[in-house]
């Protein structure tokens, strides 16, 4: 698979080259935004790691040109350690980011966990577009999203279990609902609604979101959070959950207002869970 490194310093460039090409990959580098842009444009990399500080073009400006046209995982980086520019760039599409110093063992794992994340979503998306509406069907029935089971529909007046559903959940078959108040997820849609009002969130933002809803009162630490939604093991930075959470919360606040519960529960020490308690 093609790699594209945007990176103006060529120490850090060519470090990471090295471990990269070790691990079989083939890669491409640009020592900054308008030559990245170029390069992309012609070799259409499978993955772009992308510095936020670059020379002509920032890093922001890049991810934001590459998502008006391609959905090339984006990993960045930057050593910047404020808490708004990793937010900002999590919103313009970055799938990741890790802050320098880094090792660049841990940017080669970052690396094939996002690639294994979409190769899998992409399979997925590709049997489902290939399969008649009924293997389609089938396909709805058993599928998991990053690991996490979904539990059945859920709403504010009924905290029991539809027996229907609950023997979906224990065949292991997909639920497309979960609903809970003024919260609506669907999940093949990849629709969130609050109050009828839509929530535009990232693809990360919304399997953090339907992983956490699936299992309420579950308590999951950061490092199973990884797991599920990242696709890591053990190397996974868990401010990356963190910062994810944050974004998530002020995006389901805003759609259906100040007074609005998010259901979604700091748990400290541990990690996070799903609330439906939560008034």
């Amino acid at each position: 698979m093609k790699i594209l490194i945007i990176e103006d310093e060529a120490n850090i460039a060519q470090v990471i080259r090295l471990y990269l090409e070790q691990a079989n990959f083939t890669v491409l580098t640009a020592s900054d935004g308008a030559a990245g842009l170029e390069l992309h444009a012609r070799e259409h990399p499978d993955l772009v790691v992308l510095d936020l500080m670059l020379p002509v073009m920032d890093g922001m400006e890049v991810c934001r040109r590459i998502r008006a046209w391609a959905n090339t995982p984006i990993l960045m980086l930057t050593a910047r350690q404020g808490e708004e520019d990793r937010i900002a760039g999590l919103e313009l599409g970055a799938d990741d980011y890790l802050v320098k110093p880094f090792s660049p063992r841990e940017v080669v794992s970052r690396v094939k966990a996002i690639l294994r994340r979409t190769s899998r979503v992409d399979a997925l998306h590709s049997s489902e577009t290939d399969a008649t509406p009924a293997e389609t069907a089938g396909v709805h029935q058993s599928s998991h999203l990053m690991g996490a089971t979904f539990t059945p529909t859920l709403s504010k007046d009924n905290h029991a279990l539809d027996s229907r559903t609950s023997d979906k959940a224990r065949n292991g078959n997909f639920v497309e609902e979960i609903r809970y108040g003024g919260l609506h997820i669907n999940i093949p849609a990849r629709r969130v609604d609050v109050k009828g009002q839509p929530v535009t969130l990232t693809a990360k933002e919304f399997n953090l979101l339907t992983a956490l809803a699936s299992a309420p009162g579950r308590v999951f630490t950061r490092e199973t959070l990884l797991e599920k939604v990242w696709g890591y093991s053990f190397l996974g930075d868990g401010r990356t959950v963190d910062v994810h959470i944050g974004t998530l919360r002020k995006k389901l606040e805003a759609a259906g207002g100040t007074d609005t519960p998010h259901y979604i529960r700091t748990v400290w020490g541990l990690g996070y869970k799903f609330d439906p308690e939560e008034q």
